[in-house]
């Protein structure tokens, strides 16, 4: 009873609607002041971004002491490790490599890729992806990126990210928005998106 009197005098409604008319100039300009960051983020990050790329060495006889691997960590039987390697999830060594010595593990292997670039698993894509011949391929794509994704390849630091990030389905796989161009080859890391297969 006390509340519903006190919520109907002038004043107290006057000092709801005030707190509330506050609290959304407040969370306007701090919306506005990140969108502002991020935008001035975008167009001070390099347009010249580089990616080292891997140079192809064997673990068996390199020098080069892997301690750490990063892989595609997604799959439900395959991985793909940062060298190339694909591997049964069983044969994933407890520092992130592909056993190298199991018969599982086979490096840069394009198993399910199509000559488009276009593979029907992710991890061979990305397996295949980071063969060494094929850096002049992504170098242009990479230089031809368009507007939309700038965002996504701008934050890719080496040769792996950037395979793993390209062969994701994207919007260039699917056609109608709901229907892949082509179901058995979805994962490209190529220039151009699937074939679109006719119904």
């Amino acid at each position: 009873m006390v509340l519903r009197r006190l919520l109907r005098r002038r004043w107290v409604l006057g000092v709801v609607l005030g707190l509330s008319l506050l609290y959304f100039v407040t969370s306007t300009l701090k919306q506005e002041e990140r969108t502002g960051r991020d935008r001035t983020l975008l167009q001070t990050s390099e347009s010249d971004h580089r990616i080292p790329w891997k140079v192809k060495f064997n673990l068996g006889n390199s020098s080069r002491q892997i301690t750490q691997c990063r892989n595609s960590i997604q799959g439900k039987t395959l991985l793909t490790d940062e060298l190339g390697y694909v591997c049964e999830r069983k044969d994933l060594l407890v520092n992130g490599c592909c056993n190298v010595n199991a018969p599982s593990s086979r490096q840069h292997i394009c198993k399910s890729c199509l000559p488009n670039g276009c593979c029907s698993v992710y991890e061979y894509c990305v397996s295949c992806c980071l063969q060494p011949d094929k850096q002049p391929l992504l170098e242009r794509f990479l230089n031809r990126a368009a507007e939309g994704f700038q965002n996504l390849f701008t934050a890719v630091e080496d040769h792996f990210e950037l395979c793993l990030a390209k062969c994701r389905t994207s919007s260039q796989s699917v056609q109608h928005e709901n229907t892949y161009r082509n179901p058995q080859a979805k994962y490209c890391y190529g220039e151009s998106p699937p074939e679109l297969l006719p119904i």
